[in-house]
């Protein structure tokens, strides 16, 4: 008998084939790469890893440097540190005040310490004895040493590797999926996943961003031997995707300049001429530099495709009026679309009364309108008869009708969904279209996120206006704060006050908008007139709420941040923002701007107790009224998911890169899309086939955009 050999030779005859593994490619699902069964496959799905490929280009979100771990007999306290040791004793205890603290103690060569995560006790479900786990976080004093971890890894009971020098990889995961479970699949195929790689971009073009080929790129992400080796590797993904989408946008912007069939808008300086000479101020340097840029759009025989965001009150509003003038007086109508109808109103308001002393009148169009007079607005649209119309999404429903749309302006451009612009300018043939936004975005991302768009940026205060008085006040200064705004209100002005909810919650100590409106209209506010606004209310509601606050029917307004995008009440000098830690600084300027339209001197009052971080960056809020610096400052601080997920047009968040903290790569990226667009419009050549085959299946407008001819 031969030992491993068959017991009968026919047997082996009447066995069926094994199907044998297919060969392995990028594309070879999952599960038949060794150690992966059905169970994990469905977990590694959760991560959008279903390909081999897809493991490869699942990139850690973070390293920790296992060369500086502190020797645990070395931990001060006060110190910040990271340790390395293996848990010797775990377990859960309950404090006081009835929180359950999951407690480790960990040891090294040197000596032990006191793990703690108070409000964690799940983890006692996850760290066993005998894992070792490397740590970050401050030494306190807690009846011996204690090190409260900011952030850990667990390496699992496995010692090897982890000793000083070695840098670990940190990889997004799923329950059931651990990070070291990620760690050890990526390591046993990277040596067989990495030669299959194939290079996408052109020899000079990585010359030109200085960044290495894609099969070393992704070694250097997934295997470093230092910090510094890991970030050039995520430097070449990061220019990858920054490059398809500087690319798409590139593109985009090219198709939607398409020529007018050769006319062009002639500046001819009748009516806006008229419009200087009787504006009550100056207009601000970065003012006279948009509208420049927008003349000269006007004037090219292609159409104008351009964002104009500014600041609140930084004066967009007049260039967007400056713009509209040019258009009538080539005989072209105008249209301005703003989300609600109190802006629609205010709009035909100021507007109306910049161009009264020119003899011309908007004309407004919302739902709002009777029967009577829809119809001799829609009369006058019909018309060839030069005409700025002013209104909600009103202006695209089927029976509206332009003679002569030339211009498409569109406030709030966030507010409107892609489909509702875009039937806007099908309202012509191929206008100008000029978008506006208030939401400050530093311009090197702005670049990014409306790449298919020019961009003017107002970043200058018009003069006149006052700086808004900021101050953060504690729990304690309470009754001062409202004492305060008492003396605002017995002059005659208006007050708001923002909570973060709506209602009160069981899972956040917070308070909220219709509790609080009730102490305040029965304590503070007993002799004003008080109202509410929230999210809840029907429509309607709303509108007449905020049309009472506006005219002054009403001295306070307890509110959500629904008031955050609103009509301008100059009246309106103090805002009262609680709980401001709950909010973005981008967020509390866009409130913040709800004050000080007017000439009076407006203050911004942040009221609660808050922690020393949270105390820091409301500090720098306070300290600045430069809504670029906040707005840089806030995505440093929260990073942009919540930008890039309102966005609508088809950018894909990134996954790696970060269009703020890549701002050299981002800028290198731009200039490396224009060339490639310059000498090859459609990436036919075959040294773009690779960066062609990446837009193709990677971005799903990019087919369309990249049409042969």
């Amino acid at each position: 008998m031969v030992f491993g050999g068959d017991r009968d030779p026919q047997e082996r005859k009447r066995r069926p084939p094994a199907h044998p593994a297919p060969r392995l490619t990028l594309d070879t699902p999952v599960t038949y790469l060794k150690g992966v069964g059905p169970v994990r496959a469905d977990l590694l799905a959760r991560l959008g890893i279903t390909m081999a490929g897809d493991l490869l280009r699942h990139v850690p979100h973070r390293y920790e440097d296992a060369s500086t771990v502190t020797r645990i007999a070395q931990a001060e306290v006060g110190a910040d540190i990271t340790v390395l040791g293996q848990v010797i004793a775990k377990g859960v205890l309950p404090t006081r005040k009835g929180l359950r603290v999951f407690q480790a103690v960990v040891q090294d060569a040197s000596g032990m310490i006191e793990v703690a995560w108070p409000g964690q006790p799940f983890l006692d479900r996850t760290i066993n004895k005998g894992d070792w786990l490397l740590c970050t976080g401050q030494v306190r004093f807690f009846h011996g040493r204690r090190l409260q971890p900011r952030e850990f890894v667990n390496l699992g009971p496995d010692e090897e590797g982890t000793n000083e020098g070695r840098v670990l990889a940190v990889y997004p995961s799923t329950d059931g999926l651990s990070v070291r479970l990620l760690r050890a699949m990526v390591q046993q195929h990277l040596d067989q996943l990495v030669p299959l790689v194939q290079e996408t971009l052109p020899r000079d073009i990585l010359a030109q961003a200085d960044v290495p080929p894609l099969p070393e790129a992704l070694r250097l992400v997934h295997r470093p031997s230092s910090v510094a080796e890991a970030l050039r590797g995520r430097a070449r993904l990061a220019f990858e995707e920054l490059l398809c989408v500087q690319l798409l946008h590139r593109k985009a912007n090219q198709v939607a300049r398409e020529p007018r069939g050769g006319t062009a808008f002639v500046n001819r300086r009748d009516l806006t001429t008229k419009l200087r000479a009787v504006l009550p101020y100056t207009l601000t340097g970065a003012q006279v530099r948009a509208i420049r840029e927008i003349v000269a759009d006007m004037e090219s025989p292609r159409r104008m495709h351009r964002l104009l965001q500014g600041d609140v009150g930084a004066g967009k509003t007049v260039v967007a009026v400056f713009s509209a003038l040019l258009a009538m007086e080539n005989g072209a109508q105008v249209a301005l679309m703003a989300p609600t109808e109190l802006l629609a109103e205010q709009h035909a308001r100021s507007i109306g009364a910049l161009l009264a002393p020119l003899g011309i009148t908007p004309v407004l169009l919302t739902g709002r309108l009777g029967a009577k007079e829809r119809r001799a607005a829609i009369t006058r649209l019909a018309s060839h008869e030069p005409v700025l119309a002013i209104g909600t999404h009103a202006l695209i429903q089927g029976d509206v009708a332009f003679a002569h749309l030339g211009l498409a302006i569109i406030d709030e451009q966030h507010r409107f969904g892609v489909e509702q612009r875009a039937t806007l300018g099908l309202k012509g043939k191929a206008p100008d279209v000029l978008l506006m936004s208030a939401t400050p975005i530093p311009r090197s991302l702005a670049l990014t996120l409306y790449g298919d768009l020019d961009v003017s940026v107002l970043d200058e205060r018009p003069p006149g206006r006052y700086p808004i008085t900021t101050v953060v006040r504690p729990e304690a200064g309470r009754a001062k704060v409202f004492e305060f705004a008492n003396t605002q209100l017995d002059a005659g002005r208006q007050v708001y006050v923002v909570y973060p909810l709506i209602e009160t919650s069981e899972k956040m100590e917070l308070k909220a908008a219709t509790v609080m409106f009730a102490e305040l209209a029965n304590g503070p506010f007993a002799t004003r007139r008080v109202a509410l606004l929230h999210g809840r209310l029907p429509a309607d509601a709303r509108d007449a709420i905020m049309r009472a606050f506006r005219d002054g029917e009403t001295s306070a307004l307890v509110a959500t941040t629904v008031i955050e995008v609103g009509i301008d009440v100059a009246n309106a000098t103090v805002m009262i923002i609680e709980h401001p830690e709950r909010f973005g600084l981008s967020q509390l300027h866009q409130l913040r701007g709800r004050v000080g339209r007017g000439g009076e001197q407006s203050y911004c009052v942040l009221l609660g107790d808050v922690g020393a971080e949270a105390a820091e960056r409301l500090g720098l809020f306070a300290g600045t009224d430069d809504g670029f610096e906040i707005a840089r400052a806030d995505l440093q601080l929260r990073g942009m998911g919540d930008l890039f997920g309102a966005k609508q047009h088809g950018l894909p968040a990134f996954k790696i890169a970060d269009p703020l903290r890549d701002e050299a790569l981002n800028e290198t990226a731009r200039i490396v899309a224009e060339r490639v667009l310059k000498d090859d419009p459609q990436l036919t050549a075959p040294s773009h086939q690779g960066l062609r085959h990446l837009l193709t299946v990677g971005y799903s407008r990019a087919l369309e955009l990249f049409r042969v001819g």
